[in-house]
């Protein structure tokens, strides 16, 4: 799993960084999204789906990888 954020999409909703704070975290200064881990470990990646699915903005993009 890959995980590719779009900044300009954001809008600091964090109900990202609630669902998943190991994966996701906020910029102090606006909000935005940071990703912690791009290629999260597999223990993560439940919580990592639904941090995209849940995002107001579509924002986040989880990409599978082999």
């Amino acid at each position: 799993m890959k995980i590719t954020v779009d900044e300009e999409k954001c809008c600091g909703a964090g109900q990202c960084v609630l669902i998943a704070p190991e994966v996701f975290d906020q910029r102090d200064e606006d909000g935005i999204v940071v990703v912690l881990a791009p290629e999260p470990p597999h223990d993560q990646h439940a919580l990592t789906r639904e941090a995209a699915a849940v995002c107001p903005a579509a924002a986040i993009q989880v990409h599978d990888t082999p």
